[in-house]
């Protein structure tokens, strides 16, 4: 073949050229890479994310191309002078131009960072050994072009071409996981295997929860009440995939009297039903529906059939608020009402309530914030009541309820409140939130960049976000194509153009809020942002 036909100098070259570069691109493709990672390793929810208005991972990779390749060929021009080691010396644009993008992004916070699990780093390792490959294969293809045409201009300039490296960035992080599929398949195979056959062999008291948004709150919920009577094992964090799931089987010794309560997220038809193979619930808990992942779901209705596949695979009970009832007519499956709470008053430092169990009832505060909550209470009470946590055991449980990071969590910075709900994106939490805000003193300030993956009527919900915002003392809306629709919502209902601003990143809004914060006052950094934004 033809790279064999270089000398052993050469060869050399091109090997530390590729590895150079391999380095460089690994490095600037880590933030893709965990986005990929939060998308389920599917490489079409990957180009989704990439095709997605202001999205502009691909712009900088193509900025970075046109930079390298211009100013490679430059350098290698003003150097001709020193023969065959001007395309060499051209190479140190390459250095130049990835410090700078390593510069410029550690300014770009992303919410789904990675998670360095050891499929993640095989997929790491697999991107690294992929792209030293092509990068070999394009320096020795340009060397042995050289080979062919002689010295002259092309001698000089034969590296610019390696900057089509950092354009194809993207493709290669698909190709990647493509390739690490080879493996990963059998690996992830026998990896729920095992777990599953530890729960067979453990039988624990399994719960899954499911629903649109709470499920991680009401996870914490129950466990908190649970852990009263029982030796309770959750799924971690946000751990609501099949993988997320074996592995926090697979992690944990189960004990007599032990349950486990599994979160189980989904994005598409099916999802949910393959997570009750791996842990068929005895219980089951839907904490609501909206259109949160419309944009991969298509429907409302596919994603209360997905929802609905929890019912169906529950042993005993599935527990769902009587107000989302309705939405689950015809599906086959013992489904339980819950109606427990009443006389909700949200406060600015929690929600007081009465539940009411067993004929009895107990008025209560919990430091949870937002009239929700109280009925992510009322729904975990039910299920836990029904598995013979007394009505003094809840109330106790839910007195010491701690709040859940990055969901209407409540800090204090400086004497200013600020509710940190990064985590949550879809439209019933963000009126929730708004609501939350309204009951603080001060000015009331919001950080946000909209409403996202809500396919067809992201447009509309978006407005109706902006609509809401309308009385709040002042509005930063983060990005430049989503946040549109916000504006014109917040127009159209009469909001003061004065008081709403757009920027393009979250570090000039968090220099904006400098600006106008004061003791006393709120902000509420609403939906989809990244952790660590905040002061």
């Amino acid at each position: 073949m033809w790279w064999f036909f270089i000398d052993v100098q050469t060869t050399v070259e091109c090997v530390l050229i590729a590895l150079a570069l391999a380095c460089f691109l690994s490095l600037a493709c880590f933030k893709p890479m965990g986005i990929l990672q939060s998308l389920g390793y599917s490489n079409g929810r990957f180009f989704g994310w990439l095709r997605k208005k202001g999205n502009l991972a691909q712009s900088r990779f193509t900025l970075l191309f046109i930079c390298t390749a211009l100013s490679s060929a430059v350098i290698s021009l003003c150097f001709s002078f020193t023969g065959r080691w001007a395309a060499v010396i051209g190479l140190s644009a390459y250095l130049i131009f990835f410090v700078l993008y390593f510069v410029a992004d550690a300014t770009h916070t992303v919410k789904s960072s990675a998670t360095l699990t050891p499929r993640f780093k095989r997929l790491y390792v697999t991107f690294f050994v992929l792209t030293a490959i092509m990068a070999y294969l394009v320096a020795a293809l340009l060397n042995f072009a050289q080979s062919v045409i002689g010295e002259g201009l092309f001698n000089q300039l034969k590296y610019c071409a390696l900057s089509l490296l950092p354009l194809c960035a993207m493709l290669l992080v698909a190709l990647a996981n493509l390739i690490a599929k080879i493996w990963e398949k059998p690996i992830g195979a026998r990896y729920i295997k095992h777990a599953k056959n530890k729960l067979a062999q453990a039988n624990p008291l399994v719960i899954g929860i499911t629903g649109s948004y709470g499920k991680t709150t009401a996870k914490n919920i129950l466990a908190a009440m649970l852990s009263q009577s029982y030796s309770v094992i959750t799924t971690p964090a946000s751990f609501n995939t099949p993988q997320g799931i074996a592995r926090s089987v697979n992690e944990n010794s189960f004990g007599e009297g032990c349950v486990f309560i599994a979160e189980m997220g989904a994005r598409s038809r099916g999802d949910i039903k393959a997570l009750c193979d791996i842990c068929q619930p005895d219980y089951s808990i839907i904490t609501g529906v909206c259109e949160q992942h419309l944009e991969s779901f298509k429907s409302l209705e596919n994603i209360i059939a997905t929802k609905g596949e929890i019912i169906t695979a529950t042993k005993k009970s599935c527990f769902i608020p009587l107000s989302e009832m309705e939405k689950f007519n015809g599906i086959e499956g013992d489904m339980r009402a819950c109606d427990c709470i009443s006389d909700v008053v949200a406060e600015k430092d929690g929600t007081t309530f009465t539940l009411t169990l067993g004929g009895e009832s107990q008025r209560l505060k919990t430091s949870l914030l937002g009239e929700h909550s109280a009925y992510n209470i009322g729904l975990c009470a039910c299920l836990a009541f029904e598995l013979g946590i007394s009505l003094k055991q809840i109330a106790l449980a839910v007195r010491n309820l701690p709040q859940v990071e990055h969901r209407l969590q409540l800090l204090n910075s400086g004497g200013v409140s600020i509710i940190d709900d990064g985590y949550n994106s879809n439209p019933v939490g963000a009126q929730a939130a708004i609501k939350v805000l309204r009951l603080f003193d001060g000015k009331k300030i919001t950080v946000t960049p909209g409403l996202v993956e809500l396919g067809v009527i992201q447009d509309e919900e978006n407005k109706r976000l902006g609509e809401s915002l309308v009385g709040l003392d002042y509005i930063i809306l983060v990005g430049e194509t989503l946040v549109r629709s916000v504006e014109a919502g917040y127009a159209q209902a009469g909001g003061d153009m004065q008081k709403i601003c757009v920027v393009p990143d979250l570090t000039v809004a968090q220099d904006r809020l400098k600006g106008v914060l004061e003791k006393g006052d709120a902000v509420l950094f609403l939906n989809d942002l990244p952790q660590g934004l905040y002061f």
